[in-house]
């Protein structure tokens, strides 16, 4: 497809999309189902407008798909650190490493005993599955930084933190392949690719988030300050941290996520000084988050339709295996609802919103970028071409069944909490 064309697809796209949204939302059907259809339809099995190669297209691909991950989880950040209190992260941060430990050793073991791939393919395949995604699980996570819905934000702080706690078994699996360098006994994935890349990262983007805001509000403070834009700031600290947590040799993900989580507290906890020391006399600071928030709302959805799109020409470039229909179906209805299973106890999660928990482990995009990733650090010809069609198979199977049940189960899970809140 020439650059033209690709403008043109992309345009009547979206302008098709702003007409018919408003159907779109009262049917059981996602814009990510309308974007992956697109893609299919460019795509050689279609008009043959885009053929996707992963062996020329991969590193343009990762960066595209980077992009996108990184801005949906600094939105994560920020509106995850104000909806609930600290108790309630309970569940996110089991979901987020014990959930997903499970995750990544039960699809390992598929991977070993049944798919016959070389062990650290296996572990490499549960890594890349393991994360539930931030951009394509948009319509389940929380809407805003003063959303107080357990179970979207059970979601949301799950997809914001995981997308960084499966590197470390992305890293195992590329070192046990010969890609990466583990250490004698795996004494350096232990210590710097778990320990020190996981702890550094959330470190060095709270740090950064928490700065660039304080010095942003203290600069507002004078009234004849204009309001910084809130794009420049959101894409600045997010630069910042994902660049600075590379440098470290920490993961870039976390650090993303910690910094929009970071910049929301210091924004409240400003706001709580101002409040306590009489309001100034130019008025209140106005709502930075906020402007923050939709920005990035607006970056992530334009992300989605790129990536979407490349997803469904990558489909139709025959990079799936139609006889693996069963492997997304073990995922969803097996392994994920034990993982969750497992993490449920002790959380205060009544047993319908543990299902939901269960059933909404979105895989998308995040899966995406880590394929990608794997493919551009040397992954052999023959494993690349069977963990895609795995990982594809999975992703198109989760935007299909998780798209067609997000409106009737999400609307249901409304009414039964109105009731709920009725006859309280």
């Amino acid at each position: 497809m020439s650059f033209d064309t690709w403008f043109v697809v992309v345009g009547l796209l979206l302008a098709a999309m702003a007409l018919v949204a408003p159907l779109v939302r009262r049917l059981p059907l996602s814009t990510s189902m309308l974007y992956l259809a697109v893609g299919m339809a460019v795509s050689p099995l279609g008009l043959g407008l885009l053929e996707v190669d992963a062996a020329e297209h991969g590193e343009v691909m990762e960066r595209l798909a980077e992009v996108a991950v990184l801005v949906s989880l600094f939105g994560s950040g920020v509106k995850t650190s104000g909806s609930l209190s600290r108790h309630h992260w309970g569940l996110p941060l089991r979901l987020a490493t014990l959930s997903m430990l499970l995750t990544v050793a039960a699809i390992a073991a598929v991977g070993t005993w049944v798919l016959d791939l070389p062990p650290g393919a296996a572990i490499l395949l549960g890594a890349i599955l393991a994360p539930t995604d931030p951009v394509l699980a948009s319509d389940v996570q929380v809407v805003d930084a003063t959303d107080r819905d357990r179970l979207r934000f059970a979601l949301s702080g799950e997809a914001g933190l995981n997308d960084g706690t499966a590197f470390p078994f992305v890293m195992l699996g590329l070192g046990l392949l010969g890609l990466h360098e583990l250490g004698q006994g795996g004494q350096r994935w232990l210590l710097v690719d778990v320990a020190w890349a996981t702890a550094g990262g959330l470190a060095i983007g709270a740090m950064v988030g928490a700065a660039v805001t304080r010095a942003l509000l203290a600069i507002e403070r004078d009234p004849r300050a204009a309001g910084s834009p809130a794009e420049h700031f959101a894409i600045g600290t997010i630069a910042l941290a994902y660049g600075l947590a590379l440098l470290a040799e920490t993961y870039g993900f976390l650090a993303v996520f910690a910094a929009g989580f970071a910049h929301r507290r210091a924004a409240l906890a400003e706001a709580r000084r101002l409040t306590a020391a009489a309001e100034p006399a130019g008025g209140p600071p106005r709502d930075l988050a906020d402007d923050v928030l939709h920005f990035t709302d607006q970056m992530e959805r334009i992300g989605e339709v790129g990536i979407v799109i490349l997803v469904g020409a990558w489909l139709g470039s025959g990079e799936i295996d139609a006889s693996r229909w069963w492997f997304p179906l073990l995922l969803f209805l097996v392994i994920r609802p034990l993982a969750v299973a497992v993490a449920l106890p002790g959380t205060g999660h009544g047993s319908a919103r543990g299902i939901l928990v269960g059933w909404f482990g979105i895989r998308g995009i995040g899966s995406v970028y880590y394929l990608l990733h794997a493919i551009n650090s040397g992954l052999p010809d023959a494993l690349a071409d069977r963990l895609t069609s795995l990982t594809l198979g999975v992703v198109t199977a989760s935007i299909l069944l998780h798209g067609i049940s997000v409106t009737p189960l999400m609307e249901a899970y409304s009414r039964r909490l109105g009731r709920r809140s009725g006859a309280g």
